[in-house]
């Protein structure tokens, strides 16, 4: 994100040979202007991010990808993923739906961004997160095969972790489970999707601009089917910290919003069943952890014995969310029956371990930068 807080406040020349130095050549100079004042900004491990004044007045934000904070993707990787997002999502005609790119650095990991006026809190933000978000998913097709990685989704072993979670709580497993998470497996391969995926797509990496929702930090941007990242709304924002349930009404629109804008730009309906994408982030045990931990243990393993928490809710918090949404969903399903069955039966089976866990905070909560 781009944060809220300013951490240093000063002249590009007093900056010149101290580590977190404003990261500006000649190059960028000559592309973008001289800078004249920076602010350092709140920002992940994986990056450094300053508001910088040109001589001209104009703002612009510099961003470094860094070498911190993620074990599953290097830093020039993420770099070239990131930029590569950018420019797919500047496509999109007014408004838009992310930073334009004015320049960058690859030697450096360095992007110049255009800057963006965050409007701050909004009471009802989820729609107008819905229809950007659309929009963003709306902006690529087949023709873009190969400019971005697809999206990465959860693999026979998360559904084996799943399963013996099952055994850890002493649920009994229906036979037809394991035949049907090998056909979800099946159907969440992106490779027949190509919607622009933000990859991370998390209240704090959306800016409220005076034309509507604006995304930032693209290091996760892929490939895929748009439903993986509209299931956030009911799954509770797996890979965010300020995990979330949106129930009723408020998740009938959000989903309304989505589906109608993306119909009225593509002229066809959202492909792919949404209760897939919800079991998929369901089995995922690397969505109850923070980046910097994923791909590092078998977090689901870790459920039985230890309720780790991050942000605001723990692991045994967002599991139990995640089962009863996959319940709901899949009581009539043709295909997920049996797994909705388990999910509920698990579900109620951490409830009376541990009783004193807490449903998870609404959206009228989250959190604003």
């Amino acid at each position: 994100m781009y944060g809220a807080f300013a951490l240093t406040c000063e002249t590009t020349d007093t900056l010149i040979g101290m580590p977190n130095r404003v990261p500006f050549n000649e190059a960028l100079r000559s592309r973008v202007g001289t800078p004249k004042q920076a602010e350092l900004l709140d920002s992940s491990p994986r990056s450094r991010v300053w508001r910088v004044r040109l001589a001209d007045g104009h703002l612009v934000i510099v961003k470094q990808i860094t070498d911190g904070g993620d074990v599953a993707a290097d830093a020039d990787t993420r770099f070239a993923r990131e930029v590569a997002g950018l420019r797919l999502a500047g496509r999109a005609s007014r408004p838009a739906v992310a930073p334009a790119v004015l320049a960058t650095d690859p030697s450096s990991r360095v992007m110049v961004l255009e800057h963006l006026n965050d409007l701050g809190r909004t009471d009802d933000w989820m729609p107008g997160y819905a229809e950007s978000l659309a929009r963003l998913h709306a902006l690529t097709g087949p023709a873009d095969a190969g400019a971005l990685p697809g999206s990465s989704g959860p693999t026979a072993s998360d559904a084996e972790s799943f399963l013996a979670l099952a055994g850890a709580l002493d649920v009994p497993v229906p036979p037809a489970v394991p035949d049907e998470l090998a056909g979800l497996l099946d159907r969440l391969d992106p490779t027949p999707h190509h919607a622009l995926l933000h990859g991370d797509p998390c209240p704090g990496n959306d800016l409220r601009s005076a034309d509507g929702v604006r995304f930032v930090d693209f290091e996760r941007a892929s490939l895929g089917n748009g439903l993986i990242e509209l299931a956030y709304f009911r799954i509770g924002f797996p890979t965010c910290w300020c995990a979330m349930s949106v129930t009723a009404a408020p998740l009938a629109e959000v989903e309304d919003v989505y589906r109608a804008t993306w119909r009225g730009l593509t002229g066809k309906d959202v492909p792919g069943d949404l209760a897939d994408a919800c079991a998929g982030w369901l089995i995922q045990g690397d969505a109850l952890v923070e980046r910097a931990h994923r791909g590092t243990a078998d977090q689901l393993a870790r459920v039985p014995a230890e309720d780790f928490t991050w942000g605001n809710a723990s692991a045994r918090e967002r599991l139990v969310h995640r089962l009863s949404v996959v319940a709901d969903m899949t009581r009539d399903h043709d295909h997920l029956h049996a797994v909705g069955h388990l999910s509920s039966t698990m579900a109620n089976r951490l409830l009376e371990n541990w009783p004193k866990l807490r449903p998870l905070p609404t959206p009228d909560t989250r959190p604003w930068y």
